[in-house]
C-alpha cells in the first residue's frame, strides 16, 4: 500500500492509496492521517476527500498508528508489512470519544455555541456549518434569554441551515444539557417550547447526530463558535457569511 496527499475540509491529510495513487476506500471510507508520526489514524468519508498530489509517497512515510476509538490502549493499523491487524469493530460516529473521527465520517458538520452575559442576560449563539463546498459562519444577538436558550437556539439553526441537504450529519456542542433534553430523554422544566420545536427538527432526519465536545479545549471550529455567539452579545447584532470549502478546518 501507499500513501497521497489529500484535502479534508480544507486540511491536508495523508491518505491510503494503491501504487497508482488511487484511494484506498472500505465501505466508502479511507484511513487518513493528520500528521505522519503522531501515532493515531483515522476514516474519512471518500467524498469528502480531494487528492492533491496523486503521487504515491512510500507505505513507511506514515508510522504505526493506534485507533482513537480505542482510547490509544491497543495498537491496530501498521504502515510496514506484518503490522498488526485492526481489530476494533466498525461503529457509528456517535459512539466514538475524538471528534476529529467524528467529523470526518460525516458529510456535514456543525459547530453550535451560545453565550450570555449574565444567566438570565443578554444572549447570543454562534454556528459555524461546513458542507462539501462552503463554509458558512452566523451570530445572532437573541435579546434577554439564558445560556441553555442560546446553546438550544444554536442547535436549532444548525438544523435549518441544514434544510434538505444529504448527511450524514454531527452536530457538536458543549452543552451536556442540549444533548440530554434532545436525544436522552432528559426531563425538561423550562425552555419546553424550544426543546419542543428543536426536536421537531431533529426528528425529520434519522441522520443527524449531536455529538458533545469540551469546550475551550483548543478545538479551532468549536473555539470560532465561542467567538462568534460572544461577537453577537457585544455587539447586539447579527450576521452571516459564506467562505471557500478550502477554509473547513475541524
Amino acid at each position: 500500500m501507499a500513501w497521497v496527499i489529500a484535502k479534508l475540509r480544507g486540511q491536508r491529510v495523508y491518505a491510503r492509496a494503491d501504487a497508482s495513487g488511487q484511494l484506498l476506500a472500505e465501505a466508502g471510507r479511507v484511513e487518513i492521517r493528520y500528521k505522519p508520526k503522531d501515532g493515531r489514524f483515522y476514516r474519512a468519508a471518500a467524498r469528502n476527500l480531494t487528492v492533491v498530489d496523486g503521487t504515491a509517497l512510500p507505505d513507511d512515510t506514515c508510522a504505526p498508528a493506534e485507533d482513537p476509538k480505542l482510547g490509544g490502549k491497543k495498537k491496530v493499523r501498521g504502515s510496514r508489512r506484518g503490522a498488526q491487524k485492526r481489530t476494533s469493530r466498525r461503529g457509528g460516529g456517535g459512539a466514538c470519544t475524538d471528534h476529529v473521527a467524528v467529523a470526518a465520517a460525516a458529510r456535514v458538520v456543525a459547530y453550535t455555541d451560545g453565550a450570555c452575559s449574565g444567566n438570565p442576560g443578554p444572549a447570543g449563539l454562534g454556528v459555524v456549518f461546513l458542507n462539501e463546498t462552503e463554509r458558512i459562519e452566523c451570530f445572532e444577538y437573541l435579546g434577554e434569554g439564558t445560556n441553555n436558550i442560546a446553546e438550544l437556539t444554536a442547535i436549532l439553526r444548525a438544523l435549518e441551515e441544514l434544510g434538505e441537504q444529504p448527511g450524514p450529519v454531527v452536530i457538536f456542542t458543549d452543552s451536556r444539557y442540549s444533548i440530554g433534553v434532545l436525544q436522552q430523554d432528559w426531563k425538561a422544566k423550562k425552555n419546553k417550547q424550544l426543546i419542543a420545536t428543536t426536536r421537531a427538527r431533529l426528528g425529520k432526519r434519522s441522520d443527524v447526530t449531536l455529538h458533545y465536545v469540551k469546550g475551550h479545549a483548543g478545538i479551532p471550529l468549536n473555539e470560532k463558535a465561542d467567538e462568534l455567539a460572544r461577537l453577537a452579545v457585544e455587539t447586539r447584532n447579527s450576521g452571516r457569511s459564506v467562505l471557500p470549502s478550502d477554509s473547513n478546518q475541524a
